[in-house]
């Protein structure tokens, strides 16, 4: 049954997850948490300035299974995309990636890492959600 092939790619993913370690001298950061459930995401991408190319791709957090895998399997799809290409992908292409149906809870825990891709391509300047000085 191709559901539990899945299920098993979805562990496989998660005891070991893929481009999972820190990232020194990243050029794009992004973050995300799941307060639902506990999950946190960091995302580094490391870009080649001439072709804007993402040259490596690494994550650190911790998560449910569904989080890491996802995680893991979008930093597999995102090696070699150029930023553009990677701006482009939507939350339908890494819920397809998985392979299962989820419920509305574990389809925030699977898109954990996609919104901290989000944040790493589009970050919001520190002055917009700073609180105004006295």
């Amino acid at each position: 049954m191709a559901y539990d092939m899945y299920q098993e790619v979805i562990l496989q993913h998660y005891r070991t997850p893929r481009n999972f370690g820190p990232l020194e001298g990243a050029d794009h950061v992004g973050e995300e948490s799941n307060p639902l459930c506990g999950d946190h995401i960091t995302l580094r991408l490391r870009v080649d300035p001439a072709t804007q190319t993402i040259r490596e791709v690494r994550f650190e957090g911790d998560g449910c299974a569904i989080s890491v895998a996802s995680a893991s399997m979008l930093t597999e799809k995102l090696a070699g995309l150029s930023l553009e290409d990677a701006g482009r992908l939507t939350r339908d292409d890494v819920l397809k990636n998985l392979g299962i149906p989820l419920s509305p809870v574990r389809m925030k825990c699977a898109l954990t890492g996609f919104a901290a891709l989000g944040h790493a391509l589009h970050p919001t300047p520190a002055s917009a959600t700073a609180p105004p000085s006295a």
